[in-house]
């Protein structure tokens, strides 16, 4: 990331003689690492390079003396970036588009001729038009804008990009804080800009990318002020007595623009001069005090109402002070670099109002090790190469626009391969379970997803639970799993509290605990805002944390808060209850289909239990020991025989009931264990399907296709049916369907599947009938509200 220059020197053999070439790579023209190519014209005596001249068009080349351009203001500003820990805003075009290069290499590797298609041309792969803001506040592309001519601290880039997943082309905008301009601080023309570089992601649908490395809200004075104004002391031969204001003599008052402060006129006894007593400082620069605030504030609300509308992704490449941390946080998604604090004052600040020196760096207040364990930031990674890399994976789960479907691509592995890890009955790893892992005796054992899919965020946060993304055949999910095995909350001392000390709860698996609840939350609002995914939930919990301290904790309301984010997914939601897993109580409740039944579906292993308590719980209360003893009486031979004599085999009664006790409490718990297994869970109808979990892989493969054809089908029919619904086009659809099929046949994922893909004219035909049906509705209801005379001349005017 440090270099500027990469140069390489050569001899090539045209046929007709040796030729010197130099092969450079340069950012010196402000272009990141642009190649260029030079053949070098040898001084004859010497052979040294006297001239050197561009490679191409032998006709328009042009020479020069010297290949190396001149440090200037852009080399200046490329070193002011690097000074703070960061990379010049304009390089990050660079970097993206050489990360395109390594992204098509690794998948083209990866998928061999399957892929079916060959990686862009270089000069197709990155195309970024700056944006620049306008008189009248619109904004507009401008491809050929200078580097580094900006005059604001913001920049911002329409950009075209030709991925894996797009190899047409998808588009994206690219808002970065430019720290080489008064530190990258907010100003009133940097607020103003960012404001119109979201709304023009927002309004187009597009994703938006913002690279934050800035100081917050600008502060200033009135500098001009500063060597004309006065004190006016209590006793002028004493100053330790104070002072009673600040004022200007009249004829400095006069050197300033009206407006430019307000004063009072008074006449000073002592003295017997006019003083205009300074009551407010106003200046004539706008954008150096609370004129700023106002603008953090506007930017602010945009940021909120972008992340509910489109993508939105903050990546942190240095500190981010004040309104720049607000403004990650609330795009939500955050990649945080290594050396790039998320603060909201600086720690010097922070000292000086504790009166002590507490904190020693910004990192202690804000860093990587303190918003990745609190959920801010949803990944850290070492440097800003990194960061652009985990930018432009994140971006390959992400829809072209914020109204359509992330797409499928190819991948090596198999949609129909059988699942190699299976979930054991006592704890693991679920990450396991999802990407798979290689065994004891090395070899893979594959997990649910596609091999290498699997990418984790929020890792150290609410580690009870695991959220990520992940592709199923190609097809990219988001996903929710639990963890079995026993996890550890830290919490750190405090450095401002002498008192405080480090304190690690220990949270057991398979149960919700407030973070994990919250992390379940904010994950869910994720993949359903601008992301669109289909979301798959590995259901494995017994329930809630419901201790003193998590109901302190308000564990109620986080858990609340799934019921809220599910019930307002707009896309395919699966609940999976895996091999040898459960769930359990208020843990069913909160993602049970009902809660969004035009959406969700609960599918359940054929080894998974499901119920309100686990055998022990319910054998305390429905089958205790008098029960079990009833049934001993009941089945056991020996019992049976004393009982014909009670009163005289008591005693053989009690030791033969006290030797069958620990038995038949194991009977008892099979007893309720019976009641809690996927038979009864598909009787009852609470779940569609059970399903074997090595097979499961394939099932969902199609059965989420499936689902998104069918909600593909069902937003076209609510955007062109009068008045139509989701509920009544999915309804109207599984009527087409069972029609098609038949009620049984219609439930064959791959025979549906296949029928929307190849005949969407019936689909088209069924469309067009229901429009033309309600629309005829529609015009009788308005008909009746008519007069005679007016239906007449309706008539009449159809007719026409």
């Amino acid at each position: 990331l440090r270099v500027d220059e990469i140069e390489v020197r050569l001899r090539c053999d045209i046929g007709t003689g040796i030729v010197p070439v130099r092969l450079m790579a340069s950012s010196m023209s402000g272009q990141w690492l642009k190649l260029e190519m030079y053949r070098e014209e040898l001084n004859p005596v010497t052979g040294a390079a006297i001239r050197f001249c561009t490679v191409g068009d032998e006709d328009n080349a042009t020479c020069f003396l010297d290949p190396y351009p001149i440090t200037g203001t852009i080399q200046r500003k490329r070193a002011a970036a690097r000074r703070i820990g960061t990379t010049y805003c304009y390089d990050f075009l660079g970097l993206i588009e050489k990360q395109l290069v390594q992204d098509w290499t690794t998948y083209l590797h990866e998928t061999g001729s399957a892929a079916k298609m060959q990686m862009p041309p270089l000069d197709k792969l990155f195309k970024a038009e700056e944006l620049v803001l306008t008189q009248d506040g619109s904004l507009t592309r401008d491809p050929y804008r200078v580097v580094g001519t900006n005059q604001i601290g913001m920049v911002a880039w329409h950009c075209f990009l030709k991925t894996p997943e797009y190899p047409d082309g998808r588009e994206i905008v690219l808002i970065a804080n430019d720290c080489t301009v008064q530190s990258g601080s907010f100003g009133v023309l940097e607020d103003d800009f960012f404001k119109a570089a979201s709304e023009y992601a927002r309004l187009n649908a597009l994703p938006r990318i913002y690279v934050a490395c800035n100081s917050g809200a600008r502060i200033g004075l009135v500098e001009e002020l500063k060597p004309y104004f006065k004190i006016g002391w209590n006793d002028e031969s004493n100053p330790s007595a104070g002072f009673k204001y600040l004022y200007l003599t009249p004829d400095d008052y006069a050197r300033f623009p009206e407006g430019t402060m307000n004063v009072q006129k008074v006449l000073d006894e002592a003295s017997g001069e006019v003083r205009m007593v300074l009551t407010d400082i106003i200046g004539q620069v706008h954008g150096i005090g609370v004129e700023n605030l106002r603008g953090s504030g506007m930017i602010a609300g945009e940021t909120s109402t972008a992340y509910t509308e489109t993508f939105t992704l903050s990546y942190v490449t240095g500190r981010s002070v004040g309104i720049g941390a607000y403004l990650c946080r609330l795009g939500q998604r955050v990649i945080q670099m290594q050396n790039g604090p998320l603060i909201l004052t600086g720690y010097q600040a922070l000292n000086k109002l504790l009166g002590r020196e507490v904190y020693t760096s910004q990192d202690q207040l804000g860093g990587p090790q303190v918003m990745i364990p609190n959920g801010i930031s949803h990944m850290e990674v070492l440097d800003d190469r990194e960061g652009v890399a985990a930018i432009t994976n994140w971006l390959s789960f992400v829809p072209k626009t914020a109204s359509s479907l992330p797409v499928s691509i190819v991948t090596p592995d198999l949609p129909n391969r059988k699942i190699g890890f299976k979930p054991p009955r006592t704890p693991y790893d679920p990450r396991s379970m999802l990407a798979g892992h290689y065994g004891e005796d090395g070899t893979w054992l594959s997990g649910f997803f596609d091999r290498g899919s699997f990418t984790e965020t929020l890792q150290e946060w609410g580690k009870s639970v695991v959220v990520g993304r992940a592709r199923l055949g190609g097809i990219p999910m988001g996903v929710i799993a639990v963890e079995t095995r026993l996890m550890e909350q830290r919490i750190p001392a405090d450095p401002a509290n002498p008192e405080s000390r480090e304190t690690i709860l220990q949270q057991a698996g398979q149960v919700w605990f407030p973070d994990s609840a919250y992390k379940t939350a904010t994950a869910i609002q994720d993949f359903n805002n601008g992301e669109n995914l289909p979301l798959m939930i590995f259901a494995n919990w017994r329930g809630f944390s419901g201790g003193t301290r998590d109901m302190y904790g308000e564990i109620l309301k986080f858990g609340a808060m799934i019921v809220d984010q599910l019930r307002v997914y707009r896309h395919p939601v699966f609940i999976y209850i895996p091999q040898n897993g459960e769930l359990r109580g208020g843990a069913w409740v909160v993602v049970d289909p009902t809660i969004n039944i035009e959406q969700m579906e609960m599918y359940a292993d054929v080894q998974a239990r499901g119920g309100i308590l686990e055998p022990p719980g319910i054998c305390e209360v429905k089958y205790r020991a008098a029960d079990q003893i009833r049934t001993m009486h009941r089945l056991d031979p020996g019992l049976i025989e004393l009982d014909k004599d009670p009163q005289i085999n008591s005693v053989q009664i009690a030791e033969r009931e006290k030797q069958l006790l620990p038995l038949y409490l194991q009977v008892a718990h099979e007893f309720a264990d019976l009641h809690d297994r996927s038979g009864r869970m598909k009787a009852k109808g609470v779940i569609c399907e059970s399903l074997k979990w090595e097979d499961s892989r394939e099932f969902f493969y199609f059965r989420v296709r499936r689902r998104l054809a069918e909600e593909h089908v069902i937003s076209q029919f609510v955007a062109e049916v009068p008045g139509a619904d989701h509920a009544m086009a999915k309804k109207g659809l599984a009527m087409l369907v069972e029609k098609k099929f038949g009620a049984e046949k219609s439930q064959d994922n791959l025979k549906v599947l296949s029928w929307l893909e190849s005949d969407p004219r019936s689909v088209r035909k069924w469309i067009s009938a229901s429009k033309q049906e309600k629309t005829i509705s529609l015009v009788l209801d308005i008909m009746a509200t008519m007069d005679n005379s007016t239906k007449k001349e309706v008539l009449k005017a159809l007719k026409k």
